[in-house]
């Protein structure tokens, strides 16, 4: 429209709790890039993007793709090797042309040999897909192949097994009639517990016998299912089962539709079909426009349950319901969340593979995606596997939760002590079958072994069925042969996490050692934990995250779990880091990697959590910790504190048992290895050393027949200015260790000298304040 006046695009600052500008001059990890912006107010709006290696955007070799419904986008084709600008738009469909102006050019390289993982446009991306049921799992066609192969071979694809254990036993059982819900509608851990088993049943009963009378033909089989399915249809949509009430119950309900409406569809008189079509369209239309509406995770993406409801729930409801809706509500939905899984996914990491909320939600966040992307590789062909960061996701396990640790790592973790739960190796047996990486294979058969009988544990059989898993697992995979695990160490950076692993396979000389300084602060699943570390060494845990992960918002976990004095950490005036419910400060209370470095004889790790520590104590102008893990075998570590006015230290190290206390020297013993430390130098003078055993103000209930830990204190003196340095050795029971030191303090630094029995040395130099 010639002569047409432009609104000037709205174009604000991206904030810590929102989706940012990207790319914008950083490393592109795949090709196409990943394309982001802030929203403009209007829900309404369409974008126009343009790509370009001209900043004059010439016509002729400029990408342009108009009428994107959100504000992020991965184009259709991968872009040749080269430096490159983009900018966006709102769009005016009715024109055809841009209703504001353009926005500021932000710039990118593509670099040769990246991984190509364009996405089909929206137009036309599902219209290959088949109409027919079921499409979850096995696609009819494959359903046809599969019931042959299963007759010539009752262990196809572990087949029998499912059927023995995950199938026959629901047919004996009673249907589940609607929860109760809560008494009074007050929640309570015991009621939400069995009421989240109970309705993880629904799901098993309902799809595993759906499919148990498919493949085998069983019509008794397939009328109990339906059975099972006809009666979760029946409950109240917006009742004691809705998202509101209780999201994880919800979840349930609507995947057991979602199985149940694919793989009984033929089995489904119009009026029943109708019955579930509309119950289950009516619970996914609940969870998703909370997801895309309410939460808005394409804006802020760090709602841990919204973000995890894409792969868990709503992906598959839609994939059952594409086509059959009149308004063709799930085909929005469905594009929403391949682009989000395309695009934004995962906000808890990057390329590296790392997940800021740790092992345990890793565990749970990727059991739910490599479900999706299952499901959508199975029924659409789009292959999310190909991504960078899911090519390497299982490094994160791997380094930073060896399968014969307990305690040693960061983060929210149910296992309450536990050995990693099995859907940890079961992800990492995914991952190795996507990627040919035998050492995922390794620690699958590793944590099988370690870790045998626990499938009905809550953490497991609360949330799948591992019998379901080997089935889909070896429809769809090739085995991979396991291979050594690899020793050294992994940074991931986009998470500020360094994972440790030396000797990894041999318990007799493993040791584990993992250190957090994170951007993403105490937000989520995440604590007020930057600098801190846990170790684990020779089958035994060490230096470990204190307390239980019983509930979420429980006395247990507001007020220990989360707090920075449940850590291998220092508090400064008795004060740890932000770590409570406002998620902005929880955001800011952040720390950084600065260094992670293989050096000639050691490992040097260090972090700068001095804005974490400002949070709570305004007067810090330096929280620094730097790591020496010399020659596999011991720790230095040193801090450094700065503030404006003096303030104390205390230096904290948790372990299972209690401690045998020295004036500046500890020892720990467990079962069969120990650790011994001794405070080696402080600048601000000597600290006294004491230990408290159990969680300090934290309601008795929480930690009923629970083990409690003991706590060292290493108290230090009032001072503006700390330098510690502490000496940390883990040692085989059988085999003690020894590492010696001494100073030289001649001039103007503290030179601190190691030597180990084979008189090996090591020098860590401590800058003074001043000349002496």
């Amino acid at each position: 429209m010639s002569g047409q006046t432009l609104t000037t695009l709205d174009e604000p600052n991206a904030g810590r709790l929102t989706i940012d500008y990207a790319p914008n001059g950083d490393d592109i990890a795949e090709n196409p890039p990943r394309f982001s912006w802030l929203p403009v107010i209007e829900d309404e709006a369409q974008y126009v993007l343009r790509i370009s290696g001209d900043p004059k955007y010439p016509a002729k070799t400029t990408h342009t793709y108009p009428g994107i419904t959100l504000n992020f986008f991965t184009p259709d084709i991968a872009l040749p090797a080269g430096d490159y600008v983009w900018s966006y738009a709102v769009w005016d469909a009715e024109t055809g042309a841009p209703s504001t102006t353009w926005s500021k050019d932000r710039a990118f390289t593509v670099a040769a040999d990246l991984p190509e993982v364009p996405l089909p446009l929206r137009a036309t991306r599902l219209d290959h897909v088949s109409k027919a049921h079921p499409r979850l799992w096995l696609t009819a066609d494959r359903l046809d192949q599969f019931r042959k192969d299963v007759a010539k071979d009752a262990d196809h694809c572990t087949w029998s097994n499912f059927y023995e254990k995950s199938v026959l036993p629901w047919m004996g059982k009673d249907v589940y009639k609607e929860p109760a819900g809560y008494p009074n509608h007050q929640r309570v851990a015991p009621v939400w517990r069995q009421t989240y088993i109970d309705l993880q049943e629904v799901i098993y009963a309902t799809r595993h016998l759906a499919i148990g009378g498919q493949v085998t033909g069983d019509q008794a089989m397939l009328d109990r299912a339906k059975e099972w399915l006809l009666e979760a249809a029946s409950w109240d949509p917006m009742g004691v089962t809705s998202r509101a009430y209780t999201d994880e119950w919800a979840y349930r309900v609507c995947n057991a539709l979602a199985w149940g409406y694919d793989w009984l569809y033929d089995q489904l008189s119009d009026e029943e079909r109708a019955t579930v079509r509309t119950a289950l369209l009516e619970r996914t239309r609940d969870i998703a426009e909370h997801a895309i509406i309410n939460a808005k995770i394409h804006l802020f993406p760090y709602d841990s349950h919204a973000v995890r409801s894409v792969s868990l729930t709503i992906i598959p409801a839609c994939i059952a319901l594409l086509g059959d809706d009149e308004d063709d509500e799930a085909r929005d939905w469905l594009n929403y969340c391949i682009e989000f899984l395309f695009t934004v996914y995962s906000p808890w990491g990057d390329s590296d593979g790392g997940w800021a909320e740790g092992s345990n939600y890793w565990m749970m966040g990727m059991a739910y995606l490599i479900d999706a992307a299952n499901q959508l590789k199975a029924y659409t062909g789009f292959d999310l596997y190909r991504r960078p960061f899911l090519q390497n996701t299982g490094d994160f396990p791997l380094y930073c939760k060896a399968p014969n640790t307990r305690r040693s790592t960061f983060g929210d973790d149910s296992t309450q002590g536990d050995l990693p739960g099995i859907k940890t190796g079961i992800n990492l047996r995914q991952f190795g079958g996507e990627t040919g990486n035998g050492a995922y294979q390794w620690y699958y058969e590793e944590n099988l072994r370690m870790n045998p009988g626990t499938e009905m544990a809550f953490y497991n059989w609360g949330w799948w069925d591992t019998n379901f898993d080997d089935l889909v697992y070896t429809s769809s995979c090739a085995p991979v042969e396991a291979s050594p695990p690899p020793s050294g160490f992994r940074h991931f950076k986009g998470i500020g996490w360094v994972g440790v692993q030396h000797a990894l396979g041999d318990d007799d000389n493993h040791v584990q050692f993992v250190f957090k300084s994170s951007k993403f602060g105490s937000i989520s699943h995440s604590h007020g934990d930057q600098n801190a570390f846990c170790m684990a060494a020779y089958g035994e845990d060490m230096a470990i995250q204190s307390g239980y992960y019983v509930a979420f918002n429980s006395s247990m976990h507001r007020k220990w779990r989360r707090q920075t004095r449940s850590k291998n950490a220092i508090l400064i005036n008795g004060k740890g880091q932000y770590a409570d419910k406002d998620k902005s400060k929880a955001m800011r209370a952040t720390g950084k990697i600065m260094a992670a470095e293989q050096r000639e004889d050691h490992i040097f790790i260090k972090g700068d959590a001095t804005a974490a520590y400002q949070s709570l104590s305004p007067e810090v102008t330096l929280a620094e910790r730097e790591i020496y893990f010399v020659r596999g075998s011991y720790f230095v570590i040193v801090d450094k504190v700065d503030a404006e006015t003096p303030v104390t230290i205390d230096w904290l190290l948790h372990a299972n048992n209690p401690y045998d206390l020295g004036k500046t020297s500890f020892r720990n013993t467990g079962d069969k290895a120990g650790f011994y430390g001794q405070v080696v130098w402080s600048e601000a003078g000597k600290p006294t050393l004491t230990q408290e055993t159990g969680f300090p103000d934290v309601a008795p209930e929480d930690y009923k027949g629970l083990h409690e830990s003991t706590c060292l204190h290493a108290q230090y003196p009032a001072s503006t200015r700390h330098r510690i340095a502490t000496l940390v050795v883990p040692y085989r029971l059988a085999e003690p260790k020894r590492i010696f030191h001494f100073m030289d303090d001649q001039g103007y630094d503290a030179d601190l000298y190691f030597t180990d029995p084979e008189e090996n040395t090591f020098k860590v130099v401590m800058k003074k304040l001043a000349n002496t």
